[in-house]
């Protein structure tokens, strides 16, 4: 089946459009219909359906979406098998609707920018919660995709709920030296695209690698089995798992916090533990790589390093400063080898990174050589 798109394209160059179309690929008309509902809900979007990938061909003909919002379960052809090949011949920003977490990894990896758990559709009393992290979604992908057509995007003003800062989690304070810390930590914050970024760097950290903790965007119901896939990949020497509340940071360790709780450092003696705390999302996030990193500055300071890698955004900015101030070695990925060039260009637009480095060179500048770090 070959892709060929229309040519009418979402935008100017230079100018955000007014109206973005998002094409919806659905076997279930009701399905199709509520989401056609809660997307156009936001002006921004005009949506168009269609019932299966073959349907979506004919579609893509006529006309360019900004987002395919895409489903998995579908006769003739599955969601991925699309989505494999629309990556390979015409990628486009494509949200997957599936709660099935190898499924949910298997889009991640292929190139989807976000994936989103479907809900329970006979309770209302979770649509509501339910369409907000779709919407988002949606937009997050759509700013995604004028981003790599260098379209300029004009920062949008907060929520009418107001955006929180790492300070409703965690308050402000400096790296205090005191004990003896023998341990190293490195700390990674990573949003879309970050499936790919973080299995490559990983892979080439070696199984002796201090104590790593990962902050990836991504739904509770999928970061166990991110944590699974990574452990069982025969390329990445250290040991992966979701991290539970209180678990030593130990060198050879990757431990990747559990999404719909917060991250924060603490420190154990010589070394750390990682706590997992409730509380409201940070920067539109939670867990929040801003938490994490603020928490890495303070209680490890000049005994940490930290990177921020592709994501759309700025969550992690203003920690990784943080990070820099208390004597952390700090990184941002560079925008050539970025999916998404959001959170790492903030952090550089900020002062936060010490080195702006490509994906392939981070790993060797985080692991420390004669207990320095390798910079």
């Amino acid at each position: 089946m070959a892709v060929t798109r229309g040519s009418a394209g979402p935008s100017l160059p230079g100018v955000e459009p007014a109206v973005m179309e998002v094409l919806i690929v659905d076997d279930s008309a009701v399905v199709r219909q509520t989401l056609k509902s809660i997307v156009e809900s936001d002006g921004t979007f005009k949506v168009t359906t269609a019932t299966d990938p073959y349907d979506a061909v004919e579609v893509l003909k006529k006309m360019v979406p900004a987002v395919i919002l895409l489903d998995v379960e579908m006769p003739r052809m599955d969601g991925l098998t699309f989505l494999r090949k629309l990556m390979r011949q015409h990628p486009l920003p494509v949200v997957m609707c599936t709660s099935i977490a190898d499924r949910a990894l298997s889009a991640l990896e292929i190139g989807a920018m976000e994936v989103i758990a479907k809900p329970d559709w006979r309770d209302p009393s979770k649509m509501s919660v339910w369409s907000a992290n779709l919407l988002e979604s949606v937009r997050t992908a759509a700013r995604a995709g004028l981003l790599r057509q260098k379209v300029k995007v004009e920062p949008k003003p907060p929520a009418a709920d107001g955006r929180l800062s790492a300070d409703s989690i965690l308050p402000r304070q400096p790296f205090q030296a005191r004990g003896t810390i023998t341990e190293k930590v490195i700390a990674l914050g990573v949003s879309t695209g970050g499936v790919q970024a973080i299995h490559q760097l990983l892979a080439g950290f070696p199984a002796d690698t201090p104590g790593v903790v990962v902050v990836q965007h991504m739904p509770a119901e999928f970061t166990g089995a991110f944590a699974a896939r990574l452990n069982s990949d025969p390329k990445i020497a250290m040991e992966v798992t979701e991290c539970k509340n209180m678990e030593a940071v130990k060198p050879g360790r990757v431990l990747v916090i559990p999404g719909n709780v917060h991250g924060v450092l603490r420190r154990n003696g010589t070394g750390f533990r990682v706590e997992l705390v409730e509380g409201p999302p940070v920067n539109r996030h939670k867990p929040s790589v801003d938490v994490l990193f603020r928490s890495v500055a303070q209680a490890a300071g000049p005994h940490a390093a930290g990177a921020i890698l592709t994501g759309m955004g700025d969550d992690g900015a203003d920690g990784l400063l943080e990070m820099r101030q208390a004597g952390g070695l700090t990184i941002a990925q560079d925008e050539a080898t970025s999916t998404v060039f959001g959170m790492p260009r903030e952090a550089i637009k900020r002062g936060a990174a010490k080195i702006v480095l490509p994906l392939d060179r981070i790993a060797s500048a985080l692991h420390p050589n004669g207990g320095q770090w390798n910079v």
